[in-house]
This record gives structure tokens, C-alpha cells and sequence, in this order.
């Protein structure tokens, strides 16, 4: 739950008042962490710091669209990555991994 500047500075302007932590604890129903983190910074993160990717979304679509029934490791080796890695690629742009079994590799042809 994201607290309000205004409540966050009264929580701790009643604390420079007088008030204990296990009072402000009891008054404002709030866990002493969020407390003591709220005295080291007031401000809430507006950013989270991340990582860039190494896989580019493009190339991923892109390889999904050529390749839609490989596995995973088979997209790493193409990619030069790792399966793991795809597996978060594909998380992260809401790719599930299901496939269509008609299409499978391991399933032999029907015959009609």
C-alpha cells in the first residue's frame, strides 16, 4: 500500500513530537520497518533501478513468429543466451509456453 507525503510526514513529525515508535506503531496501525524506513527516506521510490536487457524484445517476437513451437533452449542457442533467460524474456512481453500438440515435434504425422 502506497502511505501519502502528507500522512508520512505526520507519522514522523509525531514522532519528533514526543511520541514512541510503539505508539506510532499502536496509533497509525503500521509495522515499526515501514517507520524506520520512512525516517531514512520520506519520498517514495518513483523508479525502480533495472538491469537492461540482454534479449531485445524485437528479435524475441521476431523468433517466436519464425519459430512458434521450439523450445526454450533451442531459442537460447539461437539467441545466444541462456534458457533461463528466455524464460524471463517471454515472461516479461506475456508469452505463455503452451503449444499446440498437433504441431508437436515428438508426435508423428497422422496419417489420413
Amino acid at each position: 500500500m502506497t502511505y501519502s507525503l502528507d500522512f508520512r510526514k505526520q507519522v514522523l513529525k509525531s514522532l519528533d513530537g514526543g511520541m514512541t515508535f510503539a505508539q506510532a506503531v499502536d496509533f497509525y496501525d503500521l509495522s515499526p520497518t515501514t517507520i524506520q524506513n520512512w525516517k531514512r527516506r520520506v519520498h517514495s521510490k518513483t523508479t525502480r533501478q533495472t538491469k537492461p536487457h540482454k534479449i531485445s524484445d524485437d528479435v524475441l517476437l521476431n523468433d517466436v513468429k519464425e519459430h512458434p513451437d521450439d523450445y526454450q533452449y533451442e531459442r537460447a542457442r539461437r539467441l545466444n543466451c541462456s534458457p533461463s533467460g528466455i524464460y524471463h524474456a517471454l515472461k516479461r512481453l506475456g508469452i505463455s509456453k503452451k503449444k499446440d500438440l498437433r504441431a508437436s515435434k515428438s508426435l508423428p504425422p497422422k496419417e489420413s
